[in-house]
């Protein structure tokens, strides 16, 4: 199951994607939220290769996954591979400068179940497509407004000031 999304955010590219691969701010703000979290790379920089064991609640249930960075490639384009309990999520976010100050952000998700009762589930969600579509726009909107928010705090690369 695919899902997109397109916001446009009032930052100039370099701070947005500044913005959002800064780690160590997106884990602590997890962690505040109640969302478990592991380091499982020794990795020094920003890249390829990242990873994280992810415990999280949802519907009651405590949820763990293994989230993967897929893709680094400042200031267009950042991915994710995520592998679950019985599905393989993909997150791609695409960044595209509308002009000096103004960014969008372009995302795609696709679940893909690995095993039957995922694709039952999966299958069973189809159903309500419409509410689900509408509930991740909603996500990605809030995520593209905490970005604005981090962008305006965030230095430039290269800057000299």
């Amino acid at each position: 199951m695919k899902f997109s999304s397109r916001e446009d955010i009032e930052a100039p590219i370099e701070r947005v994607f500044a913005a959002m691969t800064d780690f160590q701010a997106l884990e602590t703000a997890a962690l505040r939220r109640g969302v478990q979290l592991r380091r499982l790379d020794a990795r020094a920089g920003t890249g390829p290769g990242m990873s994280w064991d992810i415990g999280f609640r949802y519907r009651g249930k405590m949820r763990a996954l293994v989230g993967t960075v897929s893709a680094h490639e400042p200031p267009e384009r950042l991915a994710f591979d995520a592998s679950a309990q019985g599905y393989e999520v993909t997150m791609v976010f695409s960044l595209l400068a509308l002009s000096r100050q103004r960014t969008r952000i372009s995302t795609e998700m696709e679940v893909r179940p690995r095993s039957l009762p995922a694709r039952l589930l999966l299958q069973s969600a189809r159903l309500g497509r419409a509410a689900l579509a509408r509930r991740y726009s909603d996500r990605i909107r809030l995520i593209a407004l905490e970005l604005e928010d981090r962008a305006a705090r965030a230095p430039v690369a290269g800057a000299g000031t």
